[in-house]
């Protein structure tokens, strides 16, 4: 059995191995540019990816002065350099030279036209659903062994003790990530969680891939829980961001946004008792001294008062009626007087007394005079008695 050799020794073999190949050692590489960092230093530091294979980059504070424009996420380029190791983490690396932009990478195209066809689709434009209050337990889909994970649980625990907290865990990164994820998204209705978060801590923009795949996009989409988007930090923006109901910059922001804060709700809480206990106190003095005024009323200790006046009224009304009654009276007995005194006069007696007569025929009818026929008798009408005479038309034309 051979000796056994330390760590820096073997980094050390491969690093010579490395640099050894001639090959290697002036190399044009062709990728997409993904965790561009520009140092303080003037040091660029990036991963240069294809479809299968990445590989970590530095651009030397020398070389970058002559770049054209600022190295950025999703530039494809032409990178010169070596391939090399660096010792202390044990990484190859390629240590670049120049670049050479060869525009917008293929995956960030790809991106950019999913995003616009999700969007027609109305995916990313539906009104967003308000969060519970106080949720009964909030579903967690992420990691299990990551950062994100307790960052959450610790905040939730801190912000409501004793809340529920349901954790689907799920491969974050990688080529099964989209279908463990989708698997999760589809369980979580089943439970009794009103929220859920689901994200995981910051990486490179390739870490963050499977919250721009079709599949999580649309398992978000349609879950009927509101969902909490918390993928990577406050600068990364994700297809699962935009699909959310609420986006948050980091996991512990979300923990945050899912739970209120026990103590403030208390503390809410007795507000409101306070407020409500005031007020029903102002309610019942207002009450009260309401009916105090009606009590200390005076028609309602002296309740003569109020008929005193309508009593005066009546006698008035009484008075009227009584004077009106005797007016009437007065005027009927003098129109009584006036035709008692009229009525001797229409005594049909009273002109025979004077002297008068009057002829009736034998009918009993009154007769005038010139309604006096020859030969007829007639009777006439004295006060003291009557008479029957024929009026005869004698010879020689004498009447009699």
């Amino acid at each position: 059995m051979d000796a056994p050799i330390t760590v820096s020794e073997l980094v050390s073999a491969i690093r010579r191995v490395v640099e050894g190949v001639p090959d290697w050692q002036r190399v044009w590489v062709v990728g997409e540019l993904s965790g561009v960092k520009h140092h303080t230093s003037g040091h660029w530091y990036f991963t240069l990816k294809d479809q299968s294979a990445q590989i970590r980059g530095v651009l030397f504070r020398r070389d970058a002065l002559n770049l054209s424009e600022p190295l950025k996420d999703g530039m494809a380029v032409m990178a010169y350099g070596r391939v090399g190791v660096f010792e202390r983490d044990g990484q190859t690396q390629l240590y670049v030279s120049r670049v050479r932009d060869m525009g917008r990478g293929s995956q960030d195209l790809e991106l950019e036209q999913l995003k616009r066809r999700l969007y027609e689709e109305g995916l990313f434009s539906r009104p967003k659903r308000p969060l519970p209050l106080i949720p009964q337990a909030v579903a967690v889909v992420t990691s299990n062994t990551g950062a994100a994970r307790h960052d959450i649980q610790t905040v939730i625990g801190r912000r409501y003790p004793g809340m529920a907290v349901i954790l689907y865990p799920v491969t974050v990164q990688g080529r099964d990530a989209p279908v463990s994820i989708v698997e999760a998204m589809s369980r979580v209705p089943q439970g009794p969680a009103d929220v859920v978060i689901i994200g995981r801590g910051g990486g490179a923009k390739e870490d963050l891939a499977a919250f721009n795949d079709e599949r999580v996009v649309r398992a978000v989409y349609g879950c009927p829980v509101p969902v909490i988007a918390a993928v990577g930090h406050e600068i990364d923006t994700t297809l699962v961001d935009l699909a959310a109901d609420l986006r948050a910059p980091t996991p512990s922001a979300a923990a945050e946004l899912a739970v209120p804060e026990f103590h403030q709700l208390l503390t809410w809480q007795r507000t409101l008792a306070d407020r409500l206990d005031a007020a029903w106190k102002n309610r019942l003095r207002w009450e009260r001294d309401r009916l105090s005024g009606w009590t200390e009323h005076g028609l309602l200790r002296h309740p003569d008062t109020l008929f005193r006046e309508q009593r005066h009224w009546l006698d008035r009304l009484d008075e009227r009626t009584e004077r009106a009654y005797e007016r009437v009276l007065t005027e009927s007995r003098h129109i009584l007087a006036s035709l008692e005194s009229r009525l001797p006069l229409l005594n049909p007696k009273l002109p025979l007394e004077r002297g008068y007569a009057y002829v009736t025929d034998r009918s009993g009818q009154l007769v005038k005079r010139s309604a006096v026929q020859w030969n007829e008798p007639y009777e006439i009408h004295w006060d003291d008695g009557s008479l029957w005479m024929t009026r005869v038309e004698q010879e020689g034309g004498q009447n009699e």
